[in-house]
């Protein structure tokens, strides 16, 4: 088998040459692995995908390094960490590994993923962020969802890489992060949720949702298909996403109402029991232009005014709103542990202490280990680190349960 020190000296050569012909790679790739081509559905090719094809033509793929990258690509995907959001983590990678990481989050329909990665010691180019969808959980089908735009982020100039995502069915998806070959550096990434939509009453907030989607209506003889916001009459209903007014014909139980269509997410938005309008049929508004006001027309005249919010999607009839529009209040929890152990290695000061497979309650323990066993920092998430040990079982432990026994090596460092 070749060494990691020949496959260094032949892949630096190699790479130096498929730096100068990225301009000019061709677009037509396949993905990472014979068993990623028949799960991995992404047109046109990402820029991973590129990536590898060219490993792939250069003839890496036979060495030591090149074929641990394109294997870990794939890997990382089938033993991803758990990450409960929002979430922070800063993590090392070397140039001596060739590793991918990948974390694993829940996502609700109606929920928009946002994730940033900044990086120390290499290029944004050098770096690829793909989000996948878990089609099938127990065969671990993925399909791919989104990518960050490394090359545009790098030409404006930006510190991060970013990523954002609609969700359109709630289910696990998963975040895979992974560097070219031969780089070394650190990266912190943060992930949090948001409501896909604007809050549709201005300057009210959570608080203010007092009636909730499928609440029992007319002594059980229909279910309540939307959420009730209160607020002072007369206060401004606004749009919740940009769209074309499709109708403000009043009915029996909504009184005043605006359907706006919301193109975009091929759904419609229902407000109702409004005091009055301020659009009229046909007219295009954007995000957080007014519409109408606060009232309690229709079957609503006994009850103190509040805006009825509902959404329809096509093929699917009424959706709960509630993720669609409820502010997100909670934030990632601030890293206690000591950042400059990270690439360290550490020994386990615990009797016996379980290796969990993420960071909330979400995960389960992969391993437990004995007291002195010896690992290595990875990663660092709130009060844990994520620690590998040499057969390649990764996880978080507590920081209370290790002792750093040395300084992280230099092939840890930044490029």
């Amino acid at each position: 088998m070749i060494s990691v020190h020949a496959s260094l000296g032949r892949l630096a050569i190699v790479l130096v040459r498929l730096m100068a012909l990225s301009a000019v790679l061709p677009i037509l790739v396949s993905c990472d692995s014979l068993m990623e081509r028949s799960r991995l559905r992404a047109s046109p090719p990402t820029a991973h995908e590129r990536y590898a094809e060219s490993l792939r033509d250069a003839g890496l793929e036979n060495t030591a390094l090149g074929g641990e990258w394109l294997t870990a690509s794939d890997s990382a995907l089938r033993a991803p960490f758990v990450l409960a959001l929002p979430a922070r983590e800063i993590a090392v990678y070397s140039r001596s590994e060739a590793r991918a990481v990948a974390y694993q989050v829940t996502l609700r329909e109606g929920e928009r993923l946002r994730v940033a990665v900044r990086v120390d010691g290499v290029p944004l180019s050098r770096l690829y962020l793909d989000l996948y969808e878990v089609v099938e959980d127990t065969t671990r089908l993925f399909r791919h969802r989104a990518s960050a735009d490394s090359m545009l982020g790098a030409a404006r100039g930006d510190s991060a890489l970013t990523l954002a995502y609609e969700a359109e069915r709630t289910g696990s998806y998963i975040l895979r992060l992974q560097p070219e070959l031969l780089r070394s550096g650190r990266f912190e990434v943060t992930a949090r949720t948001e409501p896909t939509l604007a809050f549709p009453v201005a300057g009210r907030d959570n608080a203010a949702i007092q009636s909730l989607f499928g609440a029992v209506r007319d002594g059980g003889r229909r279910d309540h298909h939307g959420i009730d916001i209160f607020a002072p009459r007369g206060t401004p209903v606004v749009a919740a996403a940009s769209g074309i007014v499709r109708s403000v014909a009043p009915n029996r139980l909504g009184g005043n109402v605006v359907w706006l269509a919301d193109q975009r997410r091929r759904q419609s938005l229902y407000y109702a029991h409004l005091d009055r309008h301020a659009v009229v049929a046909g007219q295009s508004v954007q995000v957080g232009d007014t519409i109408g006001f606060v009232g309690n027309t229709g079957n609503a005249r006994t009850t103190a005014p509040h805006l009825h919010f509902g959404i329809y999607r096509r093929g699917h009839g009424p959706v709960d709103p509630l993720v669609h529009v409820r502010r997100q209040t909670a934030r990632a929890p601030d890293i206690t542990t000591d950042a400059s152990s990270l690439g360290a290695r550490a020994v386990v000061s615990g009797v016996e202490v379980g290796v969990q497979s993420g960071t909330g309650i979400q995960g389960v323990t992969v391993r437990l280990l004995s007291r002195g066993t010896s690992v290595r920092i990875m990663g660092a998430a709130a009060s844990r680190y994520r620690i590998q040990l040499d057969d390649g079982t990764a996880g978080y432990l507590n920081a209370t349960a290790l002792r750093v026994v040395g300084t992280p090596p230099r092939d840890f460092g930044s490029d």
